[in-house]
């Protein structure tokens, strides 16, 4: 247990032909291109007092840290989806954007994308359940009812995605990326052997946190007011910040206890789900897995120096929304 405390914490994310690692201050994504060949995207961290005070803040930190990963996560999927196509031998030549440009137009489909999904897995459940109002009029009868649909609905689209091959491929590398952090916090040198024999579920993972949300978003509707119809619906609007807050404490409180035997049970919904959103890579992924995690440690040791040897595009400048005093 001593050693697991003091070793590290990184976190990562899946992309196209491609795997994010991310630590404290820096991000690196390694991509497989089509002409098999790795490449590199850098981007360090970046965010004032003002967000790292809000992040201390428990409850407040997770929606805090959803906006920030989603931010970051935006652009390293841009990169992955970008470069895997490009030709190696062919000069790219991008175009300058304005940083508040980018930084907008990020934020804008981020927060347009994050509200069309809650619409359609808060809103739709309420209205179905509402359909049920004659034979299972109690407040209980209905969060339980939304509950119900709220999981066929999500579990029926993340099985209805996992069936086509690019998402499919993607959901690998999420298995390579949960491998390779199962690996190195289990102290295995990370070769592909030892990568491939770790398992592909790991307790902080952000699937376990969209489950999360519905099994802790039940109990906080059980607290509020039900009637009339209009008033669910505020409720379930007003109470989004909420549901995500406490969801990330759960989630955080799972991954604390996962070594503790009678305790370790609470992240088992999560980990359930994840059967889903991850699948076994080969080990052409779990070494671009590897590559990007191993890339980030260096990073960590030397600096920007540790892409001298391989290409690489760097964003040192813009990585997240900057919150001052001037907004």
């Amino acid at each position: 247990m001593a050693k697991e405390q003091s070793c590290p914490t990184y976190g990562g994310q899946a992309l196209v032909e491609g795997v994010m690692f991310g630590s404290r201050e820096h991000t690196v994504t390694a991509i497989r291109r089509n002409d098999d060949t790795l490449d590199y995207f850098y981007a360090k961290k970046k965010s004032n007092p003002t967000m790292q005070k809000l992040k201390k803040i428990p409850f407040l930190r997770g929606v805090v840290a959803l906006f920030e990963s989603a931010i970051l996560g935006s652009k390293h999927l841009n990169f992955s989806s970008d470069r895997y196509d490009v030709d190696p031998n062919e000069e790219i030549v991008e175009e300058e954007p304005s940083k508040l440009a980018m930084i907008l137009g990020v934020a804008v489909v981020t927060v347009l994308s994050f509200l069309f999904g809650k619409f359609v897995f808060t809103l739709v459940p309420v209205f179905l359940a509402q359909l049920f109002q004659s034979v299972a009029p109690g407040k209980t009868a209905q969060v339980l009812i939304e509950t119900s649909f709220k999981l066929a609905l999500l579990l029926g689209y993340i099985s209805l995605i996992s069936m086509t091959p690019l998402i499919k491929r993607v959901f690998q590398y999420h298995g390579a990326e949960h491998k390779v952090i199962n690996a190195f916090e289990a102290g295995k040198e990370l070769t592909v052997k030892n990568v491939q024999a770790a398992s592909r579920l790991h307790y902080r993972c952000g699937s376990s946190f969209i489950l999360f949300t519905v099994i802790v978003g039940m109990f906080i509707y059980f607290l509020v007011p039900h009637d009339p119809l209009w008033l669910r619906i505020t409720n379930r609007i007003l109470l989004i910040p909420v549901v995500l807050g406490v969801s990330f404490e759960v989630l955080q409180l799972t991954n604390a206890v996962r070594n503790v035997p009678v305790l370790k049970v609470i992240g088992y919904p999560g980990l359930w789900l994840q059967l889903i959103t991850t699948k076994e890579p080969d080990d052409e992924q779990v070494e671009v897995a590897i590559a990007s995690f191993n890339k980030l440690r260096e990073v960590e040791r030397v600096g920007l120096h540790a892409f001298d040897d391989v290409p690489v595009t760097i964003d040192e400048e813009v990585t997240l929304p900057q919150i001052n005093n001037e907004i």
